[in-house]
């Protein structure tokens, strides 16, 4: 029995020897764990020995390990029985061509193995390729996936991404797909697990990752890929920034269309848009026609020293493929002031004097902005210009300086005190006069020889001096030895003050000379004195002609500045 036994074997080690059989394989291949491979394989046999008109059976076996069994991987003849981790998994070609590939779905790990290819044919024989054998080697899944993504990511446009594993075959079943990333926050989370991703792009979603996982069954390894997204999108977000009175830092104008610059100012204005790709930006004097020319052709408008030329509307268009927006700003020029400086008022005046038609009296001032000036006859206050039988002012003004006249032409009565009032909005003075009764004076105002000339003079020098020392001794005594107002004499009511104004200008109040003391050298600062006297307990002179009649003149007597 044992000679008989060992017959097919030395038979089928004579047959490996014979010519005739040959198998063309790669004899070491390698896949990565949850992958397919596909090893090409053919094969040839001696015709003329297998003659039989039977079917041809191939197989694939796996060497034992170290038992010397050997496993049934693939075949075509369904009588065999395939081991069952390798079924569904290892698929034989049709042997009708002497096609012995063998194609692999699914590695795992326990696959990695010896195999050899045996053929069979009905009432013929069989034979066993041993001498030339396939080596499998699987390996840890290390290979990254890749991710096809379209020419071009338009915003707010639907588009597919696809991930793939090179390696993967159609069919397999192991691998598990998944998308991460910020883009995908929107979608429904079901919908994150295919290998094919519909989404539609936001413009913030440009230069955001996403994320393709590749997970294989039964093993904790993933391999991924993460992507940069190229979102294509159109102008939006523009704004203009402005930098000027020598600030380098751009400040942006989100919600001011007009800006206002003082003449003479070098303004930078600077055109931003978000888009990508990134706008042509330029700049138009104006709303921007279709075929207009811009003035600058890049994003910043340099104006170098604004003027009345510069005044108007300058537009930004940003030119995009996808779409254009233009944004506006309005320029206005504020021009410089050259006036003088801002001053209270100067007062020169009031100067009276009788005429034909009654006491006619006049007063300047001169002040920046021009003053306002008005009259006050006892309680009564006479401004603007009005005319009535009895009083008539007259009032004008030019540049600075503001003048004002009144004429009276009824009887006034002794006593009777008249104020000029210059105010504007830094200031006000006022200068008084009050009306005497001068039996000596002829209504023409004429003053008699007697009191003219030198004895004034004199008389005033006097008087001052007298008035010093009053003053003196009045500050020293107590109030009920001060001297009293006989009866039957007529007081003169008064106040005795000095000081000084500075005064900067020569002009002169238009329609009118200034005195001679108002006019100061060229580039000086002239100093105004002014005092007031109280005159206390003087009586009126009898008159020389006795035919004079009394009429009221006047005398200044305060001049005070607020």
């Amino acid at each position: 029995m044992v000679p008989l036994l060992l017959l097919p074997l030395l038979w089928g080690g004579s047959l490996q020897e014979q010519p005739g059989y040959e198998l063309r394989v790669q004899e070491s291949v390698r896949v990565q764990e949850g992958l397919c491979v596909h090893v090409p394989c053919s094969f040839s046999y001696p015709r003329s020995s297998w003659f039989s008109s039977g079917t041809l059976y191939t197989y694939w076996y796996r060497d034992g390990d170290n038992t010397g069994h050997k496993i049934l991987v693939a075949t075509n003849n369904e009588v065999k029985s395939v081991k069952t981790e390798f079924r569904n998994r290892f698929f034989l070609a049709d042997p009708k061509t002497n096609d012995c590939s063998l194609s692999i779905r699914d590695a795992r790990m326990r696959d990695t193995g010896t195999y050899f290819f045996r053929v069979e044919k009905e009432n013929c024989g069989n034979y066993s390729y041993k001498e030339k054998k396939l080596k499998l080697q699987v390996t840890a899944l290390t290979d990254k996936p890749d991710i096809h993504i379209p020419e071009l990511l338009e915003a707010d446009r639907s588009t597919q991404l696809t991930c793939s594993l090179s390696g993967a075959c159609e069919g397999g079943s192991r691998l598990t797909f998944s998308w991460v990333g910020d883009a995908l926050d929107s979608l429904n989370p079901q919908t994150l697990h295919s290998s094919a991703l519909t989404f539609t792009p936001r413009p913030q979603d440009h230069g955001t990752n996403l994320t393709c996982q590749v997970k294989c069954a039964g093993s904790s390894v993933i391999t991924q890929r993460t992507i940069w997204l190229n979102v294509f999108y159109a102008p939006r977000h523009l704004t203009i920034g402005i930098s000027f009175r020598n600030v380098t830092a751009l400040k942006i104008l989100q919600t001011i269309s007009s800006l206002t610059i003082l003449e003479g100012e070098a303004v930078r204005l600077l055109c931003v848009a978000d888009s990508n790709p990134p706008a042509k930006l330029s700049w138009f004097r104006g709303s921007p026609a279709l075929n207009a020319t811009p003035i600058s052709s890049t994003a910043t408008l340099e104006l170098p020293r604004v003027g009345t030329a510069e005044e108007g509307e300058f537009s930004c268009r940003a030119w995009h493929p996808l779409g254009s927006q233009t944004l506006s700003l309005s320029l206005s020029v504020v021009r410089l002031c050259t006036c003088s400086p801002l001053t209270p008022p100067e007062l020169l005046g009031p100067s009276c004097s009788w005429e034909d038609q009654g006491l006619h009296c006049s007063c300047s001032s001169r002040a920046q902005p021009a003053p306002s000036l008005r009259w006050r006859l006892g309680a009564g206050l006479l401004e603007g210009n009005h005319s009535n039988a009895s009083c008539r002012v007259t009032s004008r003004s030019a540049g600075p300086w503001a003048n004002n006249s009144l004429s009276l032409s009824r009887e006034l009565s002794a006593g009777l005190r008249l104020s000029c009032e210059a105010s504007n909005v830094h200031g006000a003075q006022s200068a008084a006069v009050l009306l005497l009764t001068r039996k000596s004076v002829s209504r023409a105002g004429v003053v008699p020889a007697a009191l003219g000339g030198a004895g004034v003079m004199a008389l005033l020098s006097l008087c001052l001096c007298l008035l010093f020392l009053y003053i003196v001794r009045a500050r020293r005594k107590p109030a009920a030895e001060r001297p009293q107002v006989r009866d039957g004499e007529d007081p003169v009511v008064g106040t005795a003050t000095w000081g000084s104004k500075q005064k900067s200008s020569t002009e002169r109040p238009p329609d009118q000379a200034s005195p001679a003391e108002d006019t100061p050298p060229s580039g000086e600062q002239q100093e105004l004195q002014y005092a007031n006297l109280n005159f206390h307990r003087m009586k009126p002179q009898e008159p020389q002609d006795q035919e004079a009649t009394s009429s009221p003149v006047y005398s200044e007597i305060k001049k005070t500045s607020k």
